[in-house]
């Protein structure tokens, strides 16, 4: 059944692509950016004369093709379009495309392209069949997508679309082959996108791949492939996962060293790190830059301001930016959550109890992570009782409480002095499964750092340690104040460890003048 599907998708693709014109004048032959791979940034590829008209503004195709029901075939959103008197523009498709790509609706982007490949609302180009092969490697593979290339006219047959190809070998974790594209681009003469080797370093970025990226960024360069902004972003990111701020930094020299201007996202990815780090001087710098650079109102970068003006305690910077997500035409869940955060960091539990109850009026409660999100500010401040009201609503909702609830509400109950709840509390959440990725979010290491000091004020050497492991594991350790946390819960338990130094330089963070006068401190329990 599966076989004869496949055929009969393969016949009907096919034969859209014979009934395509392939011919094409010079004027067509227009130089192409590599921005429009649709990997990281938007598609700009298409003519002025291909923009839409303002007054389609109301209810663009796009929209149309986003709210056509799953089992709708995409024709009816063309034909209602088309209905009304509007004429489809190259400029539409891509629009639509990059819409459903970041809502990831893929099986609808094929549906579309393939719509126009077959009906031929205008002469298809590199990009449209770009689009084609990402979306049906997407889908169906990386066999069908070679498949499909091999079928695309030759004049097509260019650099777009085997960086497009190699790609969406990339995608799908297809290395070797995506290596063998490259060597075959290389005797073709076709340049290799800088794109191509952002996703080959994304692809090696976790700890036991990391040592292949400087490989990587030799063959860049013997390639003749300059470093693109993203590429230093893409590099800068991963030292600020790691929480290596002498990395990051060393990498932004080079950046600025190679004059690649840094944009919002560099700048972001700086403010972030250092403010996680608890360099908040530092920090504001970068966020003043981050404020500078932006271009329009980016919902991604503005989430993250709301982020750093809860970490510098700036409400008045936090209510601006917050009444500028108000506005834009569709306020994320995700962003109330942001926002609820950052007005809890900062002690204004009023306003974040207010935000709670806007999220309940004008978005369903429906995910965990939302309930999260309050009772971690309650958490904080030490409301066990409002948290734990919370909790009881969230199961009421059909919302099962993870780890990062439980670990929140650990917080809670030690903040309110209810120590045995608070261990009960973290031995029922460590429990559950939680994912590599949750347990190195900054979330979840900051609310475990929250709970060692508070044992490491109690003198609780032995918990202490054991949460001092998670930290560990997941490089948070690195930052001075975390080891000397570790430090004081051994002078409040007068305990002498002479190793605790030697401890921390090897576990990479710098002892400071407080960690001196701590183990100064511990020196008299001396045995």
């Amino acid at each position: 059944m599966q076989a004869g599907a496949l055929l009969l998708w393969r016949h009907s693709f096919f034969q859209a692509i014979r009934r395509t014109v392939v011919l094409a004048s010079p004027r067509d032959q227009i130089a192409y950016s590599f921005y429009s791979f649709g990997t990281e940034t938007d598609a700009t590829y298409f003519e002025e004369s291909s923009k839409p008209n303002q007054e389609e503004v109301s209810k663009p195709l796009s929209w149309r093709i986003e709210k056509l029901p799953r089992s709708e075939p995409v024709g009816l959103a063309f034909q209602s379009w088309m209905g009304e008197g509007f004429p489809i523009h190259r400029g539409h498709i891509f629009h639509a495309i990059n819409r459903l790509r970041k809502l990831e609706f893929n099986k609808r982007a094929l549906e579309v392209m393939e719509w126009v490949i077959r009906e031929r609302p205008y002469r298809p180009k590199e990009l449209d069949y770009s689009y084609l092969l990402e979306f049906t490697t997407k889908l169906h593979g990386v066999p069908q997508g070679e498949m499909l290339f091999s079928h695309i006219p030759l004049e097509f047959q260019n650099e777009l679309l085997y960086n497009n190809l190699v790609i969406a070998c990339l995608d799908k974790g297809a290395i070797r082959l995506s290596l063998a594209y490259m060597k075959k681009m290389r005797e073709l003469g076709h340049p290799i996108s800088y794109l191509v080797f952002n996703r080959l370093i994304i692809l090696h970025s976790s700890p036991g791949r990391r040592k292949i990226i400087p490989r990587i960024l030799t063959q860049m360069k013997a390639d003749k492939v300059a470093r693109h902004v993203s590429t230093y972003n893409i590099l800068m990111k991963i030292e600020a996962n790691e929480h290596n701020i002498e990395g990051l930094i060393k990498v932004f020299g080079e950046m600025k060293q190679q004059e690649i201007e840094p944009n919002e996202v560099s700048y972001c990815t700086l403010a972030t790190a250092h403010a996680v780090a608890k360099l908040y001087t530092v920090a504001e710098a970068y966020v003043e830059a981050v404020e500078k650079s932006m271009t329009g109102n980016n919902w991604s970068t503005l989430d993250v301001l709301i982020i750093l003006y809860g970490y510098l305690g700036n409400p008045t910077d936090l209510e601006h930016t917050w009444g500028i997500v108000q506005e834009l035409p569709h306020v994320r869940s995700k962003s109330y959550m942001l926002a609820i955060e950052a007005f809890g960091r900062i002690g204004q539990l009023n306003r974040a109890e207010e935000l709670w109850l806007e999220t309940k009026s004008k978005k369903e409660l429906k995910s965990t992570e939302q309930f999260n999100s309050m009772i971690s500010v309650y958490s904080k401040h030490g409301f066990i009782d409002k948290a734990s009201e919370l909790f009881r609503e969230m199961e009421m909702n059909g919302c099962k409480a993870n780890a990062i609830t439980y670990r929140n509400l650990a917080l809670g109950c030690l903040k309110a002095g209810l120590l045995d709840e608070a261990l009960k509390t973290l031995e029922v959440g460590k429990g559950l499964t939680t994912s590599t990725r949750i347990r190195k979010s900054v979330p979840w290491l900051e609310t475990t750092f929250s709970i060692v000091e508070i044992f490491s004020q109690n003198g609780d050497v032995e918990n202490a340690e054991k949460l001092f492991e998670e930290l560990k594991a997941a490089n948070y350790a690195r930052y001075t104040f975390v080891y000397n946390t570790l430090i004081m819960a051994y002078v409040k338990a007068k305990v002498y460890d002479p190793n605790l130094l030697r401890r921390m330089i090897l576990g990479g963070a710098r002892p400071d003048a407080e960690t001196y006068s701590l183990m100064k401190l511990a020196e008299q329990f001396q045995t």
